[in-house]
């Protein structure tokens, strides 16, 4: 099993930046798919981007594309999310899932992953 645990969130002003960090523990192969996702109060969790580890592709929901990166550092076991230009409409609980996949299109379905995060809240002023 992998386990994931989140951290970075916080804190910012409309127009600002913030990078959230996962760290991964446990069973980690050579390629698996890793995400994040967001879930804003009264909503439904809802895909933010994945990356294919073992591959690095990536992909991003429509509403972040552009302004948010994914990305990882194999030797630390981390996946990252650099948040900029951030709008209040992303203002939401973060969270950080993993499957066990090599395949390079990654789900976008939460209900596919196997391990979550905890989440780290992010909250957006305007």
């Amino acid at each position: 099993q992998v386990q994931v645990v989140e951290s970075g969130g916080g804190s910012v002003q409309a127009g600002g930046s913030l990078r959230l960090s996962c760290a991964a523990f446990g069973y980690i192969p050579s390629s698996m798919c890793m995400g994040w996702f967001r879930q804003a109060p009264g909503k439904e969790r809802v895909w933010v981007a994945v990356i294919s580890t073992g591959r690095d592709s990536t992909s991003y929901a429509d509403s972040v594309n552009g302004r948010f990166t994914i990305s990882q550092d194999n030797a630390k076991n981390t996946l990252y999310l650099q948040m900029n230009s951030l709008k209040a409409e992303d203002t939401a609980m973060y969270y950080c899932a993993a499957y066990y996949s090599e395949r390079r299109d990654c789900a976008t379905e939460p209900a596919l992953y196997d391990y979550w995060g905890q989440g780290t809240q992010v909250t957006v002023s305007s």
